[in-house]
């Protein structure tokens, strides 16, 4: 073994460039598998130890809901309850005026409570100036690591925007922390006094929530009981749970994605493994005939993998790295447009990363190589002499593996069609990939002879010869072919679900935005629009050009472990216009204003299983009450979904006469800029608010689209280089293979243009026909990916929309992927002396 291991080792270092594709492979796989799960690990670490630092030793909440609660429920806790653990909470997000991109969280807290509850800001009672602290309404606190990055000393002024309005705050002092949960938990809060806070953030005589230090589960009982209606008592990890859980779905979509790329990687180095082990088959022919043994053959080669397999481990870990700096702000600005507001201070590698990156590595490159090792160490010493021996079994392997790619797709759709699970639905695709990939042996070696005769019809002898040299080269092309195809089915699969979500989107945005102008207060990324000030609905009513208004009332309701969606719309007529229904129509509108009916949205049905029919119970000011649910409608903003009330029925049960958003409908002829000026006029200076109309909310809302699947075509197009580099690879070693047979058509008289020919041309049918079989896995894999993993991710309904324009451009770029991978072995073969390549021959 000790000889058998230098031989190896000379043998890599003799086809350095074999090896450095094979490496590459695996480490672009390697490394796009670890940026991914390092940006969604870095997002969610963030996210995770901001709410352990801001939970701190609170073992419950009282919510309720967006709206908060009133906070005369916090003096009767502490004097009647005798819940002395208790500290109140209001807080709200401010954009920096002066550090771009940056969200603060604004915290307005008990100084004298804090102790018992978070440790982190314990210390504000005995580090800050409590005088200032309390006394003044602009000043803040903040640790003294973020101010060290901000080189912000105490009296230094920071320029907020709040809820549309700009505002000054001044920093008071710095604190002082020693968990590191709560350096890194804390670093983009600033800590106010709870009155000031309510007041910046328009909560006067309101709290958002109080954590408290139970000492059991039977006291947690106990005091949930006596709360009044419409507040909740419940775990402190229950809200960023149930956030969690709302953006589980998006990063499964991310790594599944990834594992795409390195699937691709595993092709590459069964390719490389494969031409290793087929480039010495001569070698191992006369090893085994001196002596040698199977075990020791199949130890070499995936010793010789391993290596391999580990140097592009490693590799792709540090390029992962340097992937992820860039793939954390995609992830993460795609979190904040739809689930809640974080913000990731860097990426660092851990040893799960690092143990993640390389059992995927090695994992996926010892099974790649194992087929050609097992090949390697299996046959008789006479038929590894001979290289028609190989490809007459690759031949008649071809029928076997296709048996077995057909119960694989069959196995895969089963899977789809029947698990509701997310998980054992994106299994299913794999299968459907692998199936397509083991069924390429077969379709190769038939496509080939069938094409032989046309081909050479209309590009004589060198164009059969390149047609059959595929099937004569099967062990070589088909790998080839096979990891093309996967990239661009992956191409043509996610295209297909990217369009078809944005034309179903963009139906559903010309159907919802019914009105001319939208008029809301400016809010924080992730979060509702503040309320309107009293009159302004009644103000817009009035003014010149106004045919009518509708108004919408956004909140959440404590429901259970979660917050509900609640939405109330005062339409002003008896049918829902404006929405496009599932189950159900718009006439259905004057149900709910008279009844106790509601609308759910798709997403909200999808995940609680509530449908027409069904009773749904809600938290209001005077208990729980029951609503019928009348119809479902499609919505496309939010996978936590909605439940939808008429804002008449909501005003009589809740006594809330508040509005967050106002829609205008124009009359007829009216100029829309002169409308806006005019509302802007009629509501003064008493809010800011923003005026958009129906275009440019439609234009927002498709860049934020356009946004969440950056990310996506950045995978798509890391996992179609992985297959470029693999066909390269591939199409070099059937070059290299090959030489010989170049040398005698060299010999012969062809000349050095009619050798490239041959070829680019071997490339253009392997590429056209990577494309080609593509072309229907690639349809296949987007009906999963819009009927089947977005219904079950999110909740969301797709029309699929084909655009044969997509189905050229992939097929496109198969070719011009397999011609330019092709370029380089043509060039080379071309140029070869004939007596170079001939000389070993003789020999």
């Amino acid at each position: 073994m000790h000889l058998l291991r230098r031989a190896g080792l000379r043998y890599l270092l003799g086809h350095r460039w074999q090896v450095a594709l094979a490496v590459l492979g695996i480490t672009l796989g390697v490394a796009v598998v670890t940026a991914v799960d390092l940006a969604n690990r870095s997002a969610l670490q963030a996210f995770q130890l901001s709410a352990d630092a801001l939970t701190g030793e609170a073992t419950h909440s009282i919510t309720a809901g967006s709206e908060g609660f009133d906070e005369a429920l916090y003096p009767w806790l502490r004097v009647e309850q005798g819940e002395r653990r208790a500290s109140p909470v209001v807080e709200g997000y401010a954009e920096d005026l002066d550090q771009a991109a940056r969200v603060w969280r604004m915290l307005g807290v008990d100084a004298f409570a804090e102790s018992e509850v978070r440790p982190g800001l314990g210390g504000i009672a005995g580090q800050a100036d409590l005088a200032l602290f309390m006394g003044r309404d602009d000043h803040v606190l903040m640790l003294e690591d973020a101010a060290a990055e901000l080189d912000l000393q105490p009296g230094d002024r920071l320029r907020l925007r709040v809820q549309g309005r700009e505002r000054a705050v001044v920093l008071g002092g710095t604190l002082a922390t020693a968990r590191p949960v709560d350096r890194q938990g804390l670093h983009d809060v600033l800590i106010m006094d709870i009155a000031a806070a309510q007041a910046l953030l328009g909560r006067t005589g309101r709290l958002d929530r109080i954590d408290l230090v139970l000492p059991d589960e039977g006291r947690a009982a106990t005091l949930a009981e006596d709360l009044p209606d419409g507040v909740q008592l419940r775990p402190a990890e229950a809200r960023s749970s149930a956030l969690l859980d709302m953006s589980r779905a998006f990063r499964l979509n991310l790594t599944a994605f990834s594992l795409l790329a390195l699937l691709v990687g595993a092709f590459l180095i069964y390719n490389a493994m494969t031409f290793a082990v087929v480039q010495r088959r001569a070698l191992f022919g006369r090893l085994r005939a001196l002596g040698v043994d199977r075990v020791q053959i199949l130890r070499l080669v995936l010793l010789e993998a391993a290596v391999v397999g580990l140097v592009g481990s490693v590799l792709g870990l540090v390029v992962g790295w340097l992937l992820a700096q860039g793939l954390v702000g995609l992830v993460t600005r795609t979190i904040n447009d739809l689930y809640f507001v974080v913000q990731v201070r860097g990426v660092a590698l851990s040893p799960h990363n690092l143990a993640l990156g390389l059992a995927l590595g090695m994992g996926a490159t010892l099974v790649a190589a194992l087929l050609p090792a097992n090949e390697a160490a299996r046959s008789p010493p006479r038929a590894t002499l001979s290289r028609a021996d190989l490809e007459g079994r690759s031949r008649a392997r071809a029928p076997r593996l296709a048996g077995a790619g057909v119960g694989a797709i069959l196995l895969g759709s089963a899977l789809l069609l029947v698990s509701p699970a997310l998980l054992v639905a994106f299994v299913g695709i794999f299968l459907l990939l692998m199936g397509a990939a083991l069924m390429v042996p077969w379709l190769v070696l038939r496509s080939s002879l069938a094409l032989a005769r046309p081909a050479g019809a209309l590009f004589g002898l060198p164009g059969r010869m390149a047609a059959r040299g595929l099937s004569a080269g099967l062990s070589r092309s088909a790998v080839a072919v096979a990891a093309l195809m996967i990239a661009i089915s992956t191409v043509v699969g996610v295209g297909v679900m990217v369009d078809s979500f944005r034309g179903t989107f963009e139906r559903w945005l010309d159907a919802s935005l019914a009105a001319d102008v939208y008029i809301a207060a400016p809010s924080v990324t992730g979060e509702a629009s503040p309320p309107l000030a009293p009159g302004l609905p009644e103000a817009f009513a009035g003014v010149e050009g106004v045919e009518r208004i509708t108004t919408g009332r956004y909140l959440r309701l404590a429901r259970g472990g979660e917050d509900w969606r609640l939405r109330a719309y005062d339409l002003g007529r008896d049918r829902a216009d404006g929405f496009m229904f599932r189950e159900g129509d718009p006439a259905l509108w004057a149900r709910l204003r008279e009844e106790d009916a509601v609308l759910v949205t798709e997403p909200f049905q999808s995940r609680h299983g509530v449908g027409t029919g069904d009773s749904l119970t809600l938290p209001t000011p005077a208990g729980e009450r029951s609503f019928t649910v009348v119809g479902v409608t499609y919505d496309y903003t939010t996978s936590e979904g909605a439940v939808i009330m008429a804002a008449e029925r909501y005003r009589s049960i809740w006594e809330d006469e508040t509005v967050n958003s106002v829609a205008v409908h124009a009359a007829a002829g009216t100029d829309t800029a002169e409308l806006v000026a005019r509302l802007r006029s009629a509501a003064g200076e008493a809010q800011a608010l923003r005026y958009r109309p129906s275009a440019e909310i439609r234009q927002i809302s498709l860049d934020v689209f356009d946004r969440t699947f950056t990310i996506t075509h950045v995978l798509r197009l890391l996992a179609t280089g992985v297959a470029v580099v693999g066909v390269l690879g591939a199409l070099l070693a059937l070059a290299l293979e090959r030489s010989r047979e170049m040398a005698v058509l060299r010999a012969m008289g062809c000349s050095v243009q009619q050798v490239r020919r041959l070829i680019l041309g071997q490339s253009l049918f392997a590429g056209g026909l990577s494309g080609l079989l593509a072309l229907p896995l690639g349809l296949a894999l987007a009906v999963a990916l819009t009927q089947t993993i977005n219904q079950r991710a999110f909740g969301w309904s797709l029309g699929v929309h084909v655009d044969p324009l997509l189905l050229l451009q992939a097929v496109a770029l198969a070719v011009l992927a397999a011609l330019l991978a092709g370029w380089y072995p043509a060039r080379r073969m071309a140029a070869t002396p004939p007596g170079d390549a001939l000389r070993e021959e003789v020999e």
